[in-house]
């Protein structure tokens, strides 16, 4: 396994710089960094292999997430959406291709933050969702990249909410290069078993992210982390674990992740790399 963050630990707002937070992350014994799609969409070609070659400079591996707007919804029941997300997703893989990006998570086959005031159609969502994402995966195919379905609990998505419901929606698009994502944070909401529902996605896994049931990071809250390495380690997983934790108040990251009080206790810049020092030093020894 390679063991990495996600650069929102240290941000309020859904920016970046990723150079910055390429070197710190390398600094402090990661092997992988996750950025945000998303925010590259602008970015010259300059740029990207600006931010490529310093991830290769520094031994880092670089990642993706993205939570797709609700104008770029690939499971819209409005055609014109669904056309939008279809161009954004390939906007966003041909830049994320040029990072040397492989491997690409979140809700892909819906949005981000999703609105709950509207009707729910969740198998009529599903089904375009599968749909759409077939014929994606050729794109993103021709390009060397994986997407990995992210599976959300109820309060984030309506699709799919369950180990179960991302590996049965994997096998039915059917593609070698689309994976289930778990996350330790959704399986304790949604999951009997955090370590069952890991083995449910047994090889489909395609990429894992952790963080405690309040998105502290590992190891400092209550979590099955031996249950969860067994479980890792009898599937015989060897892709990345992220670590996603969001523990200060504030700005968009704030807002959007509901971030209502300070978990961090007030730590500075220097406090928060302990945290995910702590934090990696901890998820090795648990999960490896």
């Amino acid at each position: 396994m390679k063991h990495g963050i996600y650069y929102a630990f240290w941000e309020q707002e859904w920016t970046g710089d990723y150079i910055r937070y390429i070197k710190k992350v390398s600094a402090l014994g990661f092997d992988i960094l996750e950025i945000a799609a998303h925010q590259i969409l602008g970015y010259t070609d300059a740029r990207l292999a600006e931010i490529r070659a310093c991830s290769k400079d520094n031994g880092i591996v670089l990642t993706a997430g993205i939570g797709p707007p609700k104008d770029k919804n690939l499971s819209s029941a409005d055609e014109s959406i669904r056309t939008a997300g279809r161009k954004f997703f390939q906007d966003t893989l041909k830049q994320i291709a040029k990072l040397d990006v492989h491997t690409i998570g979140g809700a892909l086959y819906s949005y981000w933050p999703i609105d709950y005031t509207k009707p729910v159609d969740k198998t009529g969502d599903r089904k375009r969702a599968i749909t759409e994402i077939r014929a994606m995966a050729d794109f993103a195919a021709d390009l060397g990249i994986t997407l990995c379905m992210e599976v959300l609990n109820r309060f984030e998505n309506h699709i799919l909410n369950t180990a179960a419901e991302g590996t049965a929606f994997v096998k039915e698009v059917n593609k070698e290069n689309v994976k289930v994502m778990l996350d330790t944070f959704h399986l304790n909401i949604e999951e009997e078993s955090i370590a069952g529902a890991i083995r449910t996605a047994g090889a489909h896994l395609g990429h894992f992210h952790t963080g405690e049931c309040n998105r502290m990071p590992p190891g400092k809250g209550r979590m099955p982390w031996r249950e969860i390495g067994e479980a890792l380690r009898d599937i015989h997983y060897s892709g990345a674990v992220v670590m996603e934790p969001f523990i200060k108040m504030g700005g968009t990251v704030g807002s959007d992740i509901k971030v209502w009080r300070d978990l961090s206790g007030g730590a500075d810049e220097e406090a928060m790399d302990k945290l995910a020092r702590d934090a990696l030093i901890f998820s090795r020894y648990m999960l490896g």
